[in-house]
């Protein structure tokens, strides 16, 4: 019940910046918090960052200083502005929200469907 829709990626060259964008919509009730993940070609998908509707972040270390998460409550959108970008930071970021609807008082995780950001000269 809850859709997350995400742009943004694309090819930079290492220390260029991107800008993600992630809106959530469908009957959200009460988003708990929004965030970002990321899987590197033949790797794990691993944490990034993620913030709660309180203002509270949490980065993963390989991108504390580099990567700065943001949200914006009324639109139900988080945005990653990622500065200093290098190769080891290409991979498909996925956004994800943990989040309550209408029809269901439970939380339950959604996950967006994936932008791919490439990092190389």
């Amino acid at each position: 019940q809850v859709q997350l829709a995400e742009s943004g990626g694309g090819l930079v060259h290492p220390g260029g910046s991107l800008r993600l964008s992630c809106a959530a919509s469908g009957s959200i009730f009460r988003i708990y918090h929004m965030g970002w993940y990321r899987q590197a070609p033949g790797g794990q998908r691993e944490l990034v960052a993620t913030v709660t509707n309180g203002g509270a972040t949490n980065y993963a270390d390989s991108v504390k200083g580099r990567f700065t998460i943001a949200r914006d409550n009324a639109k139900n959108t988080v945005y990653l502005q990622m500065n200093s970008l290098i190769p080891e930071d290409t991979a498909v970021y996925y956004c994800n929200t943990m989040a309550s609807t209408i029809t269901l008082g439970v939380k339950s995780t959604y996950w967006g469907q994936g932008t791919q950001v490439t990092v190389s000269s």
